[in-house]
């Protein structure tokens, strides 16, 4: 995947538990690993495939609505609203929604997932673990990003 696709970025996420991505390999998010460097003014940066999933999580975990003042009001995922609900087969049917409605709109990645599951047996009492596989618009391989969705 070309790097310059994909864009370059400031490493934000650091892959705090629940948070994952992978493609034929893990992709490490974690602060200092993968292919972030230090710019000139000591920030971390990320790009390639890497930034592809940070920036998937980002949008996933941005409210919808919270950047309207930006000019993005459109940007994020309606995953917030699960808050407070119970664990049950409507808040799921919610979240793949929320999820697929988001991702859709990330112009890095084929509009239709490729593949979304839940992870039931490694949940909490209060969340929703799910993890969610796109294509990106240059045709390489698929990218895989888990997360887990608070209650």
């Amino acid at each position: 995947m070309s790097a310059d696709r994909m864009g370059c970025d400031l490493r934000v996420v650091l892959g705090p538990p629940g948070m994952d991505a992978s493609d034929s390999s893990a992709l490490d998010l974690r602060l200092g690993a993968g292919t972030a460097e230090r710019g000139r003014e000591g920030y971390a940066v990320i790009s390639g495939r890497e930034n592809l999933a940070q920036a998937l999580i980002l949008r996933l975990l941005t409210p919808r609505g919270a950047l309207a003042d930006l000019g993005h009001a459109g940007y994020g995922s309606r995953l917030h609203e699960l808050i407070g609900r119970h664990r049950d087969e409507t808040s799921r049917a919610l979240c793949k929604a929320f999820v697929l409605e988001a991702i859709a709109q990330e112009p890095r990645v084929e509009p239709k997932a490729v593949a979304f599951a839940f992870d039931p047996r490694s949940e909490g009492p209060s969340e929703l673990r799910f993890a969610v596989t796109v294509t990106p618009v240059d045709g390489s391989g698929p990218l895989t990003v888990s997360l887990e969705a608070q209650l």
